[in-house]
C-alpha cells in the first residue's frame, strides 16, 4: 500500500482525562498496551475524524457511565501531510473483538514508516473514521492540538 499526501489540512478530535495516567496527547498507553490497530511498543496515538465518533469511542471504554473529568482536544493534520486509507481486503477480521490481523496490519504500517497517519474504520461506527497518528514518523511534529476543553455529556445518554 502506498501513500497520500492530505491535499487540505483536516481535523480530528481525541478525548481523555488531563489528570489520568498519561496525558491525552500521548502515545504512552499504546506503548504499553497493544490495541486493536497496534501492537504494545507502537508508538500511536487514537484519534477520530469527527468530535461525535470521539465521543462514542470514550463511551465504549466507560461501559455506559459518565466518563469523569474528560477533556477533548481538537487536532489539526495540516495539508500535504502523508496519509494512508485501510481498506477491508488488508486485516478482515479488523471488526472480530480480539482482531490479530487489524493489530498486525498497524504495526506493519509503524515499522514501515508509511505514512504520518493512517485512516482505519471505527469498530463502533464503521462509516466513520479514526486516525492512528504515528509519533516518530517525521512529519508528525507538523500536527498541532488545540486547548484541552472540558466535554458535556448530556445526562440523556445516561438515563436507564
Amino acid at each position: 500500500m502506498s501513500h497520500r499526501v492530505l491535499q487540505t489540512a483536516r481535523t480530528a478530535y481525541r478525548i481523555g482525562d488531563p489528570d489520568g495516567r498519561f496525558p491525552i496527547w500521548d502515545d504512552g498507553g499504546a506503548r504499553l498496551f497493544s490495541g486493536r490497530w497496534h501492537l504494545a511498543g507502537d508508538p500511536v496515538i487514537y484519534a477520530s475524524a469527527g468530535y461525535s465518533t470521539a465521543m462514542l469511542e470514550k463511551l465504549a471504554h466507560h461501559s455506559g457511565d459518565i466518563p469523569a473529568n474528560q477533556h477533548f482536544i481538537q487536532i489539526t493534520i495540516p495539508a500535504n501531510t502523508t496519509s494512508e486509507v485501510f481498506a477491508p481486503h488488508q486485516a478482515p477480521d479488523w471488526h472480530s473483538p480480539e482482531s490479530p490481523g487489524a493489530g498486525a496490519f498497524g504495526h506493519q504500517w509503524v515499522l514501515a514508516r508509511r505514512s504520518a497517519i493512517l485512516f482505519v474504520p471505527s469498530i463502533l461506527a464503521p462509516k466513520k473514521m479514526n486516525i492512528l497518528f504515528d509519533t516518530a514518523h517525521p512529519e508528525f511534529a507538523g500536527v498541532t492540538i488545540g486547548l484541552e476543553t472540558p466535554v458535556y455529556w448530556d445526562a440523556r445518554q445516561f438515563d436507564r
